[in-house]
């Protein structure tokens, strides 16, 4: 059976603690590799490994880390579709929708090329007799990224790139259970040229985690997961006096207007809900139906979800592949069996779904829920799955306090034609990142990506300008140099004349 084994150092490391996990193939089932868990002193060797790159990292040139960078987007490209196949394998979504994660994860990358820019400082020359005061930016030490199973490539593509760019050295605890791809992207990286040590991944489950949290060494964290999670980490590595942005869940809602077109905003709901099996945090899982068009949109949704595919991630006529695992899929299924009781109206039933010749993997079909209520359990946690929740009001205005009532603020989006309700709903309403006929606003990488209220804790969005101002912190230098005129008698400081 194959192992995955630490990266640390530039080179694989075997797991010294004894514990592995298992890393199975969602769409059959069946474990398929054993994944090292690292101890906390495994964790404090990569540490201190961290720190000692750091010296000579943290004082490199900017032309010595872009050139690094500029060969690493380059390897990353040629190796795409590799990357890709290890996140089907042991995610489980189509390899389309993993060749776009690898996408989006270059887009910072290229971000990080262009780091000489985004690290330029300021100067005001005389702000008094001869004094001049400037501001410059500096890395911050060692770093590290703990990441979630849903986009095992992407999400540590959003921190590394950035903050090894910025002078910093970076540990990475991706998730267990799929943590291939994030050994590849570090291989990559040391193939680039990046020295030893400055990039550094350690596999592991809470212990490593909550040794990172604790580490003195460690200067700052960057996590994207849960909200239980995401707030334990803000509130443990804070503790232990550490820079933290910490990523939660989110409830993301598309209001849809009476005059909006409402095959686009079918067609844009189907692939919000359902795309990656509904396994992220940007995905759309209620719609909110303003006034009559309800009935008409939710049949445009449910005959193009009936339509859908769903296979094997590896199989190019699927559209979308099995759930992380099969506790997760018992508990996306869960969430289906109880809508009725609590009022809603089971449109679609993706429970029960299987796939001939797999019927181990962890299958679940698509569901639409109709007539959800703010109070019922399908609408009131973050799913994670696909299963797509339609609720009614009777106005904009409802529907704008239905939304901005929801404790997560992450993404957000509104389907319709008029100019002006579109600019009220980006102004009024309570969350991080807002689409207009847009169904999964994502940022692109130079602006940040990051939401409101429980979908965020810590004062810095991840990427764009938010993530290079995470990873550095200012500077300001204030400076009095005595006039050559000033000198004593037969020195002279200036340049010396033709005469």
């Amino acid at each position: 059976m194959k192992t995955v084994n630490h990266w640390i150092g530039g080179t694989t490391v075997e797991g010294a603690s004894g514990n592995y996990g298992p890393v199975t193939d969602p769409a059959t089932g069946a474990v398929t590799t054993r994944v090292a868990l690292a101890s906390a002193e495994e964790v404090d060797r990569a540490v201190r490994i961290a720190q000692e790159a750091f010296v000579s990292w943290g004082q490199s040139s900017l032309a010595a880390r872009t050139k690094v960078l500029f060969a690493y987007r380059a390897l990353l490209d040629a190796n795409r579709d590799a990357i890709a196949e290890l996140i089907t394998a042991e995610h489980g979504k189509v390899h389309s929708d993993a060749l776009g994660e690898v996408a989006r994860g270059l887009e910072i990358v290229e971000l990080a090329c262009g780091i000489t820019t985004q690290l330029k400082g300021e100067l005001s020359t005389s702000v008094s007799n001869r004094v001049d005061v400037s501001s410059i930016r500096q890395p911050i030490g060692v770093v590290a990224g703990i990441t979630p199973f849903n986009f095992p490539a992407m999400v540590p593509m959003w921190m590394f790139p950035l903050a090894v760019a910025c002078g910093n050295t970076f540990i990475l605890k991706p998730s267990e259970k799929d943590p291939s791809a994030a050994n590849k992207l570090a291989e990559l990286m040391t193939e680039a040229g990046l020295p030893a040590g400055v990039l550094n991944v350690v596999h592991g489950d809470k212990a490593a985690v909550d040794a990172l949290l604790a580490h003195p060494g460690v200067a700052a964290v960057s996590f994207v997961g849960s909200t239980p999670i995401a707030r334990h980490i803000h509130t443990t590595a804070s503790a232990n006096g550490k820079r933290v942005q910490a990523l939660g869940g989110a409830k993301n809602h598309m209001l849809v207007l009476p005059d909006a077109d409402l095959d686009a905003a079918a067609d844009a709901a189907v692939s919000a809900a359902y795309g990656s099996a509904g396994e992220r945090c940007m995905a759309i899982s209620a719609v909110v139906a303003v006034g009559a068009i309800a009935d008409t949109l939710v049949e445009k949704i449910r005959e193009r979800a009936e339509k859908i595919k769903v296979g094997p991630g590896n199989d190019p006529t699927s559209e979308m592949g099995p759930l992380i695992t099969a506790a997760h899929r018992d508990k996306v299924a869960s969430y289906v069996k109880g809508a009725a009781a609590q009022g809603a109206d089971v449109v679609l039933d993706g429970t029960g779904y299987t796939v001939e010749g797999k019927e181990d993997g962890h299958w679940i079909g698509l569901s639409l829920l109709d007539n959800v209520k703010t109070d019922s359990d399908a609408y009131r946690d973050e799913i994670f799955g696909p299963v797509l929740c339609v609720l009614r009001t009777e106005t904009y205005e409802e529907g704008v306090a239905l939304i901005n009532a929801s404790p997560f603020g992450n993404g957000t989006a509104i389907f319709t034609r008029d100019g002006g309700a579109a600019r009220r709903f980006q102004l009024e309403i309570q969350a991080g990142m807002v689409g207009v006929n847009v169904p999964i606003p994502v940022p692109v990488g130079y602006h940040s990506f990051g939401g409101w209220k429980d979908s965020l804790f810590g004062d810095h969005h991840i990427y764009g300008n938010d993530g290079i101002h995470f990873y550095t912190r200012g500077k300001v230098v204030t400076t009095r140099w005595p006039d050559p005129a000033d000198a004593p008698a037969g020195v002279d400081l200036g340049f010396p004349t033709s005469r």
